[in-house]
């Protein structure tokens, strides 16, 4: 990519689409192609071959998506399916149909089987079985990628692929009942503290581990990519470094400030023990991710009372 490239990013209002855009203007890119969803609706094809024929973007960051936390990816089966498949179909065929000259899929960690070995590794794609609970969600990523893989197999488009592990960050999703768990319990510790609360009650026993990334580090991983990455097999993108839910909870208790007790409902499932990615393929070109979890709190809190303003 030059500085006066034509690059689209699909999903810039997106926690992931919004950090690539940032990135790409504090790396000098000046040239960015950003349409909301009122604008122009992804999973109409005729709308984006339209857009892709008027605009002729050079190279195309694929970050838009329809997410969830689990109730929604379980509750709402067949629009999670149907819009990612028809998001990321059209975006690509319009992208091969119109000589892009890069694209990169952004996936998710779901994609891998359900009771995959740990860390997960790339080549561990469609070896069992997925989560039943996202599996929707899994199998609309994992065709993303093997349309990449396709068109590039067909047709000799550069097109790759990239797995984030888990995300927080500018332009989070706060709700109790449908974000993730680092911004559930950033607010739950926030209203704890606001109503002088004695204990935060958490699910299940704070041992399962799991790994995070700021998604300003995800957005570097991206650029670093499509400037340094040609090949045909998807990429993981993480920290290789994991925390207990229980030490994860400690952290957000101190950046906000509560002073009460955390409660382990054991009662209620743990959930996987363990999901930490295998990124030492990425690491391996020279790539690491800069802001510790500690450090990505900090900076998460205020944008959260931000949000809640």
């Amino acid at each position: 990519m030059e500085s006066k490239s034509k690059i689209y990013v699909a999903g810039h209002n997106g926690m992931v689409g919004s950090a690539i855009a940032r990135k790409l203007r504090e790396q000098g890119f000046g040239h960015i192609i950003q349409r909301s969803s009122s604008e122009l609706d992804l999973r109409n094809q005729a709308a984006v071959n339209d857009f892709f024929a008027k605009e002729k973007p050079e190279y195309v960051f694929l970050a838009a998506a329809k997410v969830g936390g689990i109730v929604a990816n379980n509750t709402y089966r067949a629009e999670f399916l149907y819009d990612n498949l028809m998001i990321e179909s059209n975006i690509i065929h319009a992208s091969y149909r119109n000589e892009v000259k890069k694209l990169l899929f952004l996936g998710s960690s779901c994609i891998y089987p359900k009771m995959a070995p740990q860390p997960l590794k790339e080549e561990y794609l469609l070896t069992g079985l997925l989560e039943s609970t996202n599996e929707p969600y899994a199998v609309a990523k994992i065709a993303g990628i093997k349309l990449c893989e396709a068109y590039r197999d067909q047709y000799g488009c550069n097109f790759i692929s990239a797995m984030p592990t888990n995300l927080y960050g500018p332009g989070d999703n706060y709700h109790l009942q449908n974000s993730h768990v680092i911004p559930a319990l950033i607010r739950k510790f926030h209203e704890a503290k606001q109503h002088k609360a004695s204990f935060v009650e958490i699910w299940g026993t704070g041992s399962p581990l799991r790994e995070f990334m700021y998604a300003d580090d995800l957005a570097d991983a991206c650029v670093f990519l499509m400037k340094n990455y040609n090949d045909k097999l998807f990429v993981n993108i993480g920290t290789g470094e994991e925390v207990t839910i229980k030490d994860l909870a400690l952290l957000v208790k101190e950046v906000t400030g509560y002073g009460g007790d955390i409660q382990f409902d054991t009662t209620k499932p743990d959930g996987t023990p363990r999901k930490l990615m295998d990124s030492a393929r990425l690491h391996a070109m020279g790539w690491k991710h800069t802001l510790s979890l500690k450090e990505g709190l900090k900076k998460t809190y205020p944008l959260f009372l931000e949000a809640i303003r």
